[in-house]
């Protein structure tokens, strides 16, 4: 057994690097200044009472300013100030926010939801009633992307009824998948409409919300997730070699249809160091009668890592030097020689599979302190344990509230370095543009996997899924 720590990994702006996604946007400028595609305004549409649009149009105003930070905070990195959103700095845009894009929802029709006694009666009808402003919007205004605001009491009557997690697994979360989730439903039903929406709590809208976290960081999260999903280019990518081959990054997840009747689904994504992807949906897959777990058919494999592949040619104009997959469960000799053959059709050089997994295996550390992340212990050639969350010195502190718990990763077949590896699937833990703390857990091509998943579910099988993840964050 070895063990080794992995620096921070550092993310790619428009005039710099910089570990923290905060830091880097407000020091370097949003990576994405160098690409002549970038537009400078962002034309946010908005849907919800009176009352709710109102407050909204007060936080749009608030975030173009500079947001300090609490006086009272101990770790200054992990609670900055917010930069502004604005032309000036950081990134160097605006956001354009207007009551004619904005649709409004009647108090009347609010109480009828409310009304309804049955969950999933419920959730339908406030979908519906979300639905026909936002298609309004998307079909006859000049809309980037959509806010909806849920009142408070709508929130607490549709959105809040499944308990969270406090740890972010890779297995699947046991709930009644025959409820409907609204947040889920409503973004697969307008999927179609190709505007990205964004749903905010009216509280989270409110100055100092009681149980939240503060302004600053608040903005952070709200505005980057805009831009991202607004302007469809990265405010930070992944720092590359140009001596390396191109990488593309594959996750491969399954889920159950609600009603159960399909077994399992698959799916695939794909990002590069830009963060572009692909999302795809698969065939029905069969589960392993002696593990319980989902797996591909050589053909399947293939097939589906074929279509990812062409999709990827299309969208990047070549076919990367380098293709790893990383998969929620284990590889079976099935799986391995589809995605081979379809890699080494196209002449995909070089391929790596990965499996990475929830573990028990835990670290202990002198003090009152967890590991720290980036701790990586080498059981051996193929599996390893890597802490993606824990103590981080840019923050000085263990920004968690829980034991943290590392991944396991099973390097299957690999040209890389298991440092290399386990170095790649740390930064992957930075690439998600719905939060600006950088020590997620999971990958985000795990991540995506599981997103994507829990909306795909709520799609019929006849639409087509919108290929960009904007759509399912």
């Amino acid at each position: 057994m070895k063990l080794h720590f992995i620096e921070e990994p550092e993310l790619e702006f428009g005039n710099g690097t910089h570990v923290c996604p905060r830091g880097g946007i407000s020091k370097h400028q949003v990576y994405d200044v160098k690409m002549p595609v970038r537009r400078e305004r962002l034309l946010v549409g908005g849907v919800g009472t009176n009352e709710n649009l109102s407050k909204l149009a007060t936080w749009i105003t608030r975030c173009t300013k500079f947001m300090p930070a609490r006086l009272d905070v101990a770790q200054p990195n992990l609670y900055p100030s917010f930069c502004g959103f604005n032309k000036d700095i950081g990134y160097k845009a605006e956001l354009v926010h207007e009551d004619s894009i904005t649709r409004y929802l009647m108090n009347r029709d609010v109480s009828k939801v409310l009304s309804e006694d049955n969950w999933n009666q419920r959730v339908e009808i406030a979908v519906d009633l979300y639905y026909r402003q936002i298609k309004f919007l998307a079909q006859n205004r000049p809309v980037d992307v959509i806010v909806c605001v849920i009142p408070n009491k709508l929130y607490d009557a549709i959105a809040s009824k499944q308990p969270k997690s406090l740890e972010e697994n890779i297995e699947d979360q046991p709930d009644d998948e025959l409820e409907m989730n609204f947040r889920r439903a409503l973004k697969a039903k307008t999927m179609h409409l190709g505007k990205p929406i964004q749903l905010v709590q009216e509280l989270s809208l409110e100055p100092g919300p009681r149980g939240k976290s503060d302004d600053a960081v608040r903005a952070w999260d709200f505005c980057t997730a805009l831009y991202y999903k607004a302007n469809q280019t990265v405010p930070w990518r992944l720092v590359t070699n140009i001596n390396r081959p191109q990488v593309c990054f594959v996750g491969i997840g399954f889920y159950r249809s609600r009603d159960k009747k399909v077994l399992h689904t698959s799916l695939a994504q794909i990002f590069d160091e830009l963060g572009n992807n692909v999302i795809l949906r698969g065939t029905p897959v069969e589960t392993d009668k002696d593990n319980r777990r989902p797996h591909l058919s050589e053909e399947q494999s293939y097939q589906l890592l074929s279509h990812a592949l062409n999709e990827y040619e299309i969208a990047m104009g070549s076919l990367p030097g380098r293709l790893v997959i990383h998969k929620s469960s284990n590889f079976n000799q099935a799986e391995l020689y589809g995605f081979q053959s379809a890699a080494s059709d196209v002449r995909v050089g070089v391929t790596d599979f990965v499996t990475i997994l929830d573990t028990n295996i835990r670290l202990l550390r002198r003090g009152s302190y967890p590991p720290y992340r980036g701790m990586h212990i080498e059981l051996d050639r193929v599996n390893h344990i890597l802490y993606t969350r824990g103590s981080v010195d840019y923050y000085m502190t263990y920004p968690g509230k829980y034991i943290p718990h590392p991944l396991e990763v099973r390097i299957v077949e690999s040209e890389e370095s298991p440092q290399t590896i386990c170095q790649e699937i740390l930064a992957l833990t930075k690439m998600n543009w719905n939060s600006t703390q950088f020590d997620g857990r999971l990958p985000i091509t795990i991540v995506c996997a599981r997103k994507v998943g829990e909306i795909l579910k709520y799609l019929p099988l006849d639409e087509n899924p919108q290929i960009s993840y904007s759509f399912y964050m």
